[in-house]
């Protein structure tokens, strides 16, 4: 049974429409994150099923429950924003039990699941600390228990990580998702961050303009981007209007090998770094690396940036220590494996 569904959601402010007649499931236990840039309408979905926004059209259902006029504290959904909103006059331990509070449970039993969470998060024995003395990763963990600590059935996490520095922000998303699994915990959660949702996610939604342009696990939306939009949103950039005809396409670059069964006809043509393969001078197409850099986060690998004879610019990928300097004349040759046949324009 679907812990979450929306059925045909539409949220319109004005003439904007926000959310167009999404359709989404979130089955128990699942942690779906929803990716998309600025204005594509996650965040205001993360409102709608929190109650804060009321749909225009369609349902959002919990457990099977419609959840029109039920207000916001009455849905049994935890909700985490990106700025945390910590109580400052509370100390880590009030924060924590302010849920299990006004629900009803005693003194004593909410101290003890603050104790259980605090725990959990790493943080044992921090109830009397003032909030305003805590780091912004100690932070982001009191307000991860203070989400978990009502017990909801659904957890939602509104860019949880978007203030944190990088090394933290990896480490936590870690974290973040070994603790789901322990506990079980349904999880809708909305990032711009892509190596984050992908880390953190069983499923991944892709939204564009308010409409969901793909869903899948992490791996297949990032082997097989459904469309040029997810591809860029992706971060590939070596993109070309192209015709398949047989084993190869004829695109600005030249004849380009696509995988077997590739669809024929006119189309876009994705082409990962690692399909651009650098060989000798006069063995493909002739280039000007323009540009490398390192990719970081422990990574051997360079991207270069090539400047070839005909076509636009084109990103590659190769070892450290074999990567050409900038104004070196290189060629390249393109890997049929890392070749994805995307609709046409």
């Amino acid at each position: 049974m679907a812990s979450l569904r929306l059925d045909a959601v539409t949220v319109r402010f004005g003439r904007r429409t926000a959310l167009d007649a999404v359709d989404l499931d979130v089955a128990e236990h699942e942690i779906v994150c929803v990716l998309g840039p600025s204005g594509s309408g996650k965040s205001t979905l993360l409102r709608t099923v929190a109650g804060l926004t009321e749909p225009d059209a369609g349902r959002v259902l919990l457990a099977g429950r419609d959840q029109r006029g039920v207000a916001p504290h009455r849905r049994g959904v935890g909700l985490m924003f990106q700025d945390h909103q910590l109580f400052p006059t509370r100390d880590v331990g009030g924060n924590v039990a302010f849920g299990p509070r006004m629900r009803g449970e005693t003194r004593a039993r909410a101290e003890e699941r603050v104790a259980e969470l605090l725990e959990l998060v790493g943080l044992p024995g921090a109830q009397r600390r003032p909030v305003a003395a805590l780091s912004g990763g100690e932070q982001q963990r009191v307000a991860l228990a203070r989400a978990l600590a009502p017990s909801p059935g659904l957890l939602m996490l509104d860019e949880p990580l978007g203030q944190l520095d990088r090394s933290l922000r990896e480490r936590l998303v870690v974290e973040l998702r070994q603790l789901f699994r322990r506990l079980g915990t349904t999880v809708l959660a909305v990032t711009h961050d892509q190596g984050e949702a992908f880390a953190l996610a069983d499923r991944v939604v892709v939204m564009e303009a308010g409409r969901i342009a793909q869903t899948g696990s992490p791996v297949d939306v990032w082997l097989r981007p459904a469309s040029e939009f997810v591809a860029r949103f992706l971060g590939f950039t070596n993109l070309a209007a192209a015709t398949v005809r047989g084993r190869s396409a004829e695109t600005p670059w030249g004849a380009v090998p696509v995988p077997p069964g590739a669809p024929q006809g006119p189309c876009t043509l994705l082409v990962r770094p690692a399909g651009v393969r650098l060989t000798d001078p006069g063995g493909g197409l002739p280039c000007t690396v323009t540009a490398r850099t390192l990719r970081g986060g422990g990574s051997s690998e360079i991207s270069l940036l090539l400047a070839p004879g005909r076509g636009p610019a084109l990103e590659a990928s190769c070892p450290l220590h074999t990567a050409p300097d900038p104004g070196t004349a290189v060629s390249a040759a393109f890997d049929a494996d890392e070749v994805v046949v995307l609709p046409a324009r």
